[in-house]
């Protein structure tokens, strides 16, 4: 079972685009965070924030 959703896949993807084009972030890992917990926020599949 995939442990991520397609609403995942969506808001990383967009994340991901702002650090390429608008250099809105740092470094990638930055961006697949903001994704990742937009996802979780709107109610998404993703797993629990590690601490």
């Amino acid at each position: 079972m995939p442990k991520y959703g397609p609403k995942a896949g969506k808001n990383v993807e967009k994340e991901m685009h702002e650090l390429k084009h608008h250099g809105r972030y740092k470094s990638k890992k930055q961006a697949i965070a903001v994704g990742l917990s937009k996802t979780r926020r709107e109610g998404g599949k993703a797993p629990e924030k590690g601490s």
